[in-house]
């Protein structure tokens, strides 16, 4: 899978948990992601943004040593820039 494939799913789960078309993060890495998306477009989609951070805490929850600094997140390559996730994120959800 090419990075912008996997880019792509991962925007395709954070929007399903925005949506709740889908409960919880599977993993580490959605867990990370879907909390850092849920503070880029908090401000956009309130609620969007609630459902990504309790799709997270409930991984967190159970995984509370797999919880990463945002930076860290960006560091391994799960999340390109803040910047682009809140872009790409914000185009996904006004969509539906």
């Amino acid at each position: 899978m090419t990075a912008r494939e996997a880019e792509s799913a991962l925007l395709a789960r954070c929007s399903a948990i925005a949506l709740k078309v889908a409960q919880s993060a599977q993993d580490q890495r959605e867990a990370n992601v879907f909390r850092l998306a849920a503070m880029v477009v908090q401000s956009r989609f309130p609620v969007e943004s609630r459902c990504l951070m309790q799709a997270s805490e409930q991984y967190f929850a159970l995984h509370p040593d797999e919880k990463l600094a945002p930076a860290d997140v960006v560091r391994k390559g799960w999340v390109f820039s803040l910047p682009r996730l809140r872009d790409m994120l914000t185009h996904q959800l006004r969509g539906h």
